[in-house]
């Protein structure tokens, strides 16, 4: 799909576009504000997990400095094909087919608004492959495993919407791989374990969660101005 994705999005821009930017551009593969591109959407990412991250360091247990439970360093771990494939491989070819060539021609036919949110609808059914590896390679039944799939598609589809907000916000392909593959490390917050900490903690983590998603909500726009990127290209 890395080779044929592209050849789809050349067949259908129009020439008024390719007369404007490059192909190589309308990726959101360029030069222009790279720095801005892979540090300010990952600091954006990184203010929305603040509650995690911050359970994550307090555990003594933080995936990113001091490895994991067992104490084996877990980053990067590049010989282990499980990480390659959720840190590099996934987020790589996913956001190159769902968003740098799936997008751009979604935005000739449709408000940014509509692109932005239908976009990530195929990228969300594209994770209901692991259906299927649940009920036939884990034994689940039918129900538990159409559940789990359904709250995969909803995250997924959410990811997608936020991923596509940033791609057309930044232009550039880097900023999305960089916000995928944080993503991907984090995971999914675990909620449950905020009730194993003792009540002081439990209000320091909860309210670092709120002060987290606050900090996203006001930085979302200012960390994502165009003008940043040198990225004209929806304007």
């Amino acid at each position: 799909m890395l080779f044929i994705s592209p050849c789809f999005l050349y067949i259908g821009l129009d020439n008024e576009t390719l007369e404007k930017i490059s192909f190589l551009e309308i990726l959101g593969i360029k030069s222009q504000g790279l720095w801005r591109a892979i540090f300010l959407p990952l600091f954006l990412t990184m203010t929305l997990f603040l509650g995690p991250i911050s359970m994550e360091i307090w555990s003594g247990v933080s995936k990113i400095f001091k490895g994991n439970k067992e104490g084996k360093c877990c980053f990067p771990d590049v010989t282990n094909l499980i990480w390659i494939r959720n840190h590099v491989v996934a987020p790589i070819s996913e956001e190159f087919t769902y968003r740098s060539c799936m997008l751009p021609i979604l935005m000739q036919h449709f408000s940014a608004s509509t692109a932005i949110f239908s976009c990530p609808l195929f990228f969300g059914v594209a994770h209901f492959h692991h259906f299927w590896e649940r009920r036939n390679h884990m034994g689940m039944s039918f129900k538990s495993a159409l559940i789990i799939s359904c709250f995969q598609f909803t995250y997924t589809t959410l990811f997608g919407m936020y991923s596509a907000f940033i791609f057309y916000r930044t232009g550039h392909f880097v900023s999305v791989v960089a916000v995928h593959a944080f993503c991907n490390h984090m995971g999914f917050p675990e909620i449950r374990e905020i009730g194993t900490y003792k009540p002081g903690k439990m209000m320091i983590i909860i309210s670092l969660f709120f002060i987290g998603f606050g900090m996203w909500c006001y930085l979302l726009r200012p960390l994502t101005e165009p003008s940043l990127f040198q990225n004209e290209l929806y304007l």
